[in-house]
């Protein structure tokens, strides 16, 4: 049985999620053949996109480890222990590869994702962990659990559309992308469950949210267009604008704004929203005896 109880998810609930798999993932960009600048399929605007938010990931996840790191101390459920250790290998590997794929990024001509990437022990990481620290942990945790609300809607849409999938670009960036999303499902509610069981107050989770809500898209939209700007081979603002156009009214952004709102109603629970059909489709695609991405788990 699954209990919202004073903003409490039930150990039913939390037990039956299984563990994320940590899959040690060594992706080969760049290989046979150079990254193209605009990598997707000389695509300005999907390409800058995408640069960007490769860009951010390495440092976000970073963040939403530490985050959860903070409560460790406090989560007494065993299988919630189990779920977290999975949700912080899976996040390390993702940024290790991202970072990978950013150095090709800088090296095919995106300088915006240089001045993204934190660097462990740089100055810039540094003053990033005393920001985090300067917040109230559960805001911290709040901030996690949202943004794995974006990261899952995002994935689920990405895997989801076949328009989406068609789109020509770098295969192995391609890889990245679609095993990125699919273990997103596959840990969408681990920090959100971790919130719950530390006592995490609903008021602070759907205000959390809320901002978010208003300002993430506008934030990313600003980079990407900041990214393009420094891009003199993108100087082409009515082909920019067109696309950007296609993109907004794309199956990615198109109706987003409704999926993400879903997280603002109280007693809200990630595994309301059923993702098991195409989690498990990819799951078989990526990884099953002739999956794709076999040779690339180490």
């Amino acid at each position: 049985m699954v209990s919202h109880h004073n903003g409490v998810v039930s150990t039913d609930r939390v037990q039956s999620r299984p563990y994320p798999k940590v899959r040690r993932m060594r992706f080969r960009f760049g290989q046979p053949e150079p990254m193209h600048h605009h990598f997707v399929e000389g695509h300005i605007v999907w390409s800058h996109l995408a640069a960007m938010l490769s860009a951010s990931f390495p440092p976000g996840e970073e963040s939403f480890i530490r985050s959860v790191r903070r409560f460790s101390d406090q989560v007494a459920d065993p299988v919630l222990k189990k779920r977290v250790a999975g949700f912080i290998g899976q996040e390390a590997v993702h940024g290790r590869e991202h970072r990978q794929l950013n150095e090709q990024l800088v090296e095919v001509g995106y300088p915006m994702v240089r001045l993204l990437m934190f660097e462990p022990d740089s100055r810039r990481q540094k003053w990033l962990v005393r920001g985090e620290n300067i917040l109230p942990g559960y805001v911290h945790l709040a901030l996690t659990a949202a943004a794995e609300h974006y990261t899952a809607t995002v994935g689920e849409r990405l895997l989801s559309s076949e328009e989406l999938q068609s789109i020509p670009g770098d295969p192995e960036t391609w890889h990245l992308l679609n095993w990125h999303a699919m273990e997103e499902l596959e840990h969408k509610s681990v920090a959100f469950d971790v919130y719950r069981a530390v006592g995490g107050p609903e008021s602070v989770r759907i205000g959390v949210m809320a901002f978010m809500y208003f300002f993430t898209i506008p934030f990313v939209s600003a980079g990407v267009l900041a990214s393009i700007l420094t891009d003199p081979s993108a100087w082409r603002p009515i082909t920019v604008a067109r696309q950007a156009i296609d993109v907004y009214r794309g199956p990615l952004v198109r109706g987003l704004m409704a999926d993400l709102r879903k997280y603002l109603k109280p007693g809200f629970h990630p595994d309301d929203i059923d993702t098991n059909e195409v989690l498990e489709k990819w799951q078989r695609e990526l990884f099953g005896a002739d999956g794709i991405l076999q040779d690339r788990v180490k």
